[in-house]
């Protein structure tokens, strides 16, 4: 198995872009953990609705706009993943420079595009 990722912003909802991220993150075999407001499955990944203490979490990618992720800067930074994606309309500046300060790697990419191309 590759990096695990975790999916901020999970939905149960085929057509939304972090689960189309699950089913493909599972297709090319990354471990993956999920939160969402809704619990249910993707692709036979259980989505928590409590922030759990997730190990070994290589990557988060972001579903979340700006104002919401303010709640998970502290759960974020201490899950000490390597990276955080900032899918497109995700960007901001404000956690990026909390991100910078605690030495977390970050971009604004589109986790489904990185795949795709063979750059995740």
């Amino acid at each position: 198995m590759n990096r695990k990722t975790l999916v901020i912003g999970a939905s149960l909802k085929p057509q939304r872009y972090s689960n189309m991220a699950i089913r493909k993150l599972v297709n090319y075999k990354h471990g993956v953990c999920a939160f969402g407001l809704k619990e249910g499955q993707v692709a036979g990944i259980e989505i928590d609705t409590n922030l759990m203490p997730y190990k070994d979490v290589d990557t988060v990618t972001l579903y979340l706009n700006p104002e919401n992720q303010k709640l998970y800067y502290d759960y974020i930074i201490g899950l000490n993943p390597e990276r955080v994606i900032f899918n497109p309309g995700t960007e901001n500046s404000e956690f990026q420079n909390i991100l910078k300060q605690a030495q977390i790697q970050y971009e604004e990419a589109c986790t489904l595009v990185l795949l795709s191309t063979n750059q995740y």
